[in-house]
């Protein structure tokens, strides 16, 4: 074989298809604000200020995936979506600590590059920043042949976030007697999807005919940052917790002190229609609460007194309501009556 016959294009990249994903991504990114981080992309690393009003700053970064909800994209052949859930599951998180997110990166390998699919990936990775107001600043895509099946990718987020030291979130801000908040999930967000596939499987359930499903699977998660930012901003939260993997207790578990308790009314919980139907199809009572946000996507932890306030900075879809207290204990968190299915 004549060595010049062998190319990168041939063994399966596409520098050029590459580039022109990249050039998308640079015009599509600039947003004509002060301050817009689009002449990064495409560079080496990217450059950004520290916000000069906030005392003290303090650096919060995450990072996160969707999982395998990206199997359902693929079985559905949507992408519109995928990329607000890989910019919520960072930004959730980083809200918790109080902090403000600043930029966002992402990275996606595939296959093989698909300029339709990695558009639509690429908006709502947009979307998600603009519903947080973060900026994309860059990030890779990284063309795989042989280490991902045909159609196959996957995408990861990171972001960083800045808070001023006296408005970090910890647990020595918790206190005997506060409530504990729930704020409505928009679904499923992005935990739990191996277990939903498998019970798809197992009931031999045509996804694509399924109108409710088909919605609701791919439903995006809910980004919290604008209304906490409100919030934190006036001194109106003790703590919060993003729920996700694990569930409500697992989450919540990670911010009580250790001499306190967080007692959460499973009855008090407003289920939502698609856990319902995974508990209506076989998922046990117990996998429901460790696997699922069964429609708790959000928690606060606050000062009785400031419920009232609290509650206004939210629409109607995602209004806050009690389905617990702070108290005095060992156990971190305990787990009272039982949720009201369907």
């Amino acid at each position: 074989m004549n060595n010049k016959s062998l190319t990168y294009q041939k063994s399966g990249v596409n520098i050029k298809a590459a580039d022109n994903f990249v050039k998308f991504i640079s015009k599509k990114s600039k947003t004509g604000k002060r301050g817009s981080n689009s002449e990064n992309i495409g560079g080496f690393g990217s450059i950004s200020d520290i916000p000069n009003y906030i005392k003290n700053p303090k650096i919060v970064a995450c990072t996160d995936g969707v999982g395998t909800k990206i199997e359902i994209a693929n079985i559905l052949n949507k992408f519109d979506t995928i990329g607000i859930d890989l910019v919520a599951m960072s930004v959730n998180d980083l809200i918790v600590q109080g902090a403000k997110p600043l930029l966002f990166l992402d990275y996606i390998s595939i296959n093989k590059i698909n300029l339709k699919k990695l558009k639509l990936i690429i908006k709502g990775i947009l979307n998600g920043c603009k519903q947080s107001n973060c900026q994309l600043v860059g990030g890779e895509t990284a063309e795989m042949p042989g280490t991902y099946e045909k159609g196959k990718f996957d995408i990861a987020g990171f972001a960083v976030g800045v808070v001023g030291k006296n408005r970090i979130l910890n647990k020595s801000k918790i206190k005997i007697n506060d409530l504990i908040i729930s704020i409505p999930s928009s679904g499923l967000h992005s935990n739990g999807y191996t277990l939903v596939r498998y019970l798809l499987n197992q009931k031999k359930i045509n996804l694509k005919r399924n109108k409710f499903l088909k919605k609701e699977l791919l439903r995006p998660t809910k980004i919290y940052v604008k209304e906490l930012l409100k919030l934190i901003n006036k001194d109106l939260i003790n703590g919060c917790a993003n729920i996700t993997g694990g569930g409500i207790a697992d989450n919540i578990k990670r911010i009580i002190p250790d001499n306190l308790c967080a007692e959460i009314d499973l009855k008090k919980i407003k289920i939502l229609k698609i856990f319902n139907w995974l508990k209506k199809n076989g998922i046990s009572d117990e996998q429901m609460l460790q696997t699922f946000n069964c429609g708790v996507g959000f928690c606060l932890i606050i000062n009785p007194k400031k419920y009232k306030k609290i509650i206004k900075y939210f629409s109607k879809e995602y209004k806050p309501y009690i389905i617990g207290k702070i108290s005095k204990g060992k156990n971190k968190v305990k787990l009272h009556g039982t949720v009201n299915w369907f």
